[in-house]
């Protein structure tokens, strides 16, 4: 595998050693002529076509499992809104279902109606009323989908009676022995997938996203297509690369197509499947390359979700040698998610040139404002909301007054 390239400036500072070493105090003095003086690289700004982050940190999509037929509602106006005053640089909502039978549950956030429109864009108004960049995610669950809530006594499928529904796949091979074994999608059906991304694309800008994610990893639908372990087609959509690659290229282009051309478009992908004769990181690689030239302009790099029982060597930032691959070989700007969960790590990633963007999860779950308390270890600043600015230590700038009176 290439490593990343490592600056000589870096090399020569006392920080050669793994990150979780690096006192907040040691970063080098002496940085590249195009940054600012001071100014970490987490809390530097990241511009994909027109629209600049104010740091390159994210909130990755999580699903809250908290809709009814795919309603954002309270709880998600909560949820997102206090990480938008947490002061990250962009939001990018929950898994969202671009058909009703591509949910992962039944209580799935959705987008495949325009009734969905309203509800989602109160919380996308005040999310940049904080001075944050709101995206979507947008999802098919495929042969995973119609499934409990996590945190459910009863686990596995929902049945019809109980609310559940009908899978597709790219073929019929169940997840897992307690998954719905799925129907394999017509090549017209796959025609309705693809327009019903595009068609969610819409809804999208309609709604006030100004980014939007294609959603082609953790064993949902687009990567069952990818994995050879999962498809095991034999027309056009199955056997090579190039067909496999064929659905995730073609909702690409009709989201490309529809989404406004100085709005970006990002893709997430899972680098491995984790299993001999699996999706592996080479081919990631390749369709980094094309989803490139398709007009992607990020590839938000995961890893595994396709196969039950593979075994992921999970610990702090164990996925980051994939983004580095993906950024270095495949030439498109890479994010990297998973237990990233220290300012001096976040910076490191950015640092050495493995990531453009680092995109956080579950500790953005147990600290809604870790931006803000990074910023201080790392002896920067960003900015505070003026209700929050008695609490900061630091000489952090105040973000513009808002009028919320006017918010629906």
């Amino acid at each position: 595998m290439k490593p990343a390239a490592t600056p000589n400036w870096w090399r020569k500072t006392a920080c050669t050693q793994a990150w979780r070493h690096c006192s907040s105090t040691a970063w080098p003095t002496h940085e590249p002529t195009h940054r600012k003086n001071n100014m970490t690289f987490l809390f530097s700004p990241l511009t994909l076509r027109s629209v600049t982050l104010a740091n390159r940190i994210a909130v990755a999509p999580m699903c809250q499992y908290s809709a009814e037929d795919g309603f954002a509602n309270d709880w998600h106006l909560v949820h997102l809104g206090s990480r938008a005053v947490g002061g990250a640089g962009l939001i990018i909502f929950e898994a969202s279902a671009v058909l009703p039978q591509g949910r992962i549950s039944p209580q799935d956030l959705g987008i495949w109606k325009d009734e969905h429109i309203a509800p989602l864009r109160r919380i996308t108004h005040f999310i940049e009323q904080q001075g944050t960049v709101a995206g979507i995610q947008l999802a098919h669950a495929g042969r995973k989908a119609s499934v409990w809530r996590p945190w459910e006594e009863q686990q596995g499928r929902v049945h019809p009676d109980q609310g559940g529904w009908r899978t597709d796949g790219p073929s019929a091979i169940p997840f897992d022995t307690n998954y719905t074994t799925p129907s394999a999608l017509t090549v017209d059906g796959i025609k309705g997938v693809v327009k019903a991304f595009a068609d969610a694309a819409l809804r999208a800008q309609q709604a006030g996203f100004k980014v939007v994610e294609i959603h082609a990893a953790h064993g949902y639908l687009l990567h069952q297509f990818l994995s050879p372990i999962s498809n095991h087609r034999t027309d056009q959509y199955g056997g090579t690369f190039e067909n496999r690659a064929r659905l995730a290229l073609e909702v690409v282009a009709a989201v490309r197509q529809v989404w406004p051309e100085q709005l970006p478009l990002l893709v997430r992908l899972s680098a491995t499947d984790w299993i001999d004769g699996g999706w592996n990181v080479d081919e990631t690689v390749a369709l980094s390359r094309l989803l490139r030239e398709a007009g992607v302009d990020l590839i938000d790099v995961s890893s595994g979700g396709n196969i039950a029982a593979a075994a992921i060597p999970v610990g702090p930032g164990y996925q980051t040698q994939f983004a580095a691959r993906v950024r270095n070989e495949a030439g498109i700007p890479s994010g990297t998610v998973g237990m990233i969960t220290d300012p001096g790590q976040a910076e490191h990633i950015l640092r050495t040139e493995q990531a453009d963007l680092v995109l956080m999860a579950r500790e953005l779950l147990r600290d809604p404002y870790w931006p803000l308390h990074a910023a201080d270890a790392l002896h920067d600043v960003t900015s505070w909301a003026p209700q929050y600015m008695r609490a900061t230590s630091r000489k952090s700038p105040q973000r513009p007054n808002v009028d919320y009176s006017d918010n629906e």
